[in-house]
């Protein structure tokens, strides 16, 4: 049993549920109308949460802090089984947590330029605004997406044409989408279920993922390699048929 569900291994009320999460009355009881934590369990007239109302609030709250909109985390939460025990739904947090996207820095154009290393004109702004690696805001700053404001530099240091950047961040995403949810797939069925048979601690199944992490990035760029390697071989055959 994992610390949070032991912590919380009697029934709580709405208050104590509040402050254990850290969300307001108004928010669990709206979660609760959109069926992302079920109905409080009735003793009477009251209402009372569980082990369950904790670590679904949880992940609610881990979800909408790296940027899920409300349609996004109602999916995720969907396909978590109705009947899933506290420790499953802690699970899913713990191997979430390590391939979320860093959350951005939000700075002014002055930083902006510094953390990028060059000048950045209105137009390579607008690029990176398309790319969706600077954001501005109405407050005149820029949200930033610090690991891939590096990509987006170095795009426009190739001097690449703006629709062929996009183009290339297109591919990228749908080709990453893709992987990332074979990927999610092969964890849930096959390394989720081995470890978990095995008596992995959450903690042990966390350090897995983000061992497995840098490695799954390793083999996708030799992969990318090969696959250039491979592509010039047959371009040079046909030329030469």
């Amino acid at each position: 049993m994992t610390e949070t569900t032991e912590a919380v291994a009697e029934l709580l009320t709405l208050d104590e549920l509040t402050k254990r999460v850290s969300m307001s009355v108004r928010n669990v009881r709206f979660y609760t109308t959109r069926g992302l934590v079920p109905p409080p369990v009735r003793r009477g007239r009251s209402g009372y949460y569980s082990a369950e109302h904790v670590v679904r609030l949880e992940l609610v709250r881990e979800l909408q802090a790296h940027g899920f909109t409300l349609s996004a985390i109602e999916g995720y939460m969907a396909r978590i089984p109705s009947g899933a025990s506290p420790e499953t739904i802690a699970l899913h947090r713990t191997l979430l947590a390590p391939w979320m996207a860093e959350l951005p820095d939000t700075m002014s154009r002055r930083e902006l330029v510094r953390r990028a290393g060059r000048p950045l004109s209105d137009d390579d702004l607008d690029t990176l605004n398309a790319l969706g690696i600077v954001v501005p805001t109405k407050q005149g700053r820029f949200q930033v997406a610090p690991s891939h404001l590096v990509v987006g530099v170095a795009l426009l240091d190739l001097g690449l044409p703006s629709e062929a950047a996009l183009a290339a961040q297109d591919i990228f995403t749908a080709h990453g989408r893709a992987i990332a949810d074979e990927l999610t797939e092969l964890f849930r069925t096959q390394v989720w279920p081995a470890y978990k048979e095995a008596g992995a601690s959450p903690d042990e199944l966390r350090e897995v993922v983000e061992r497995f992490k840098p490695v799954s990035i390793a083999a996708l760029v030799a992969a990318y390699e090969s696959a250039i390697d491979e592509a010039k071989r047959e371009t040079i055959a046909r030329r030469a048929r």
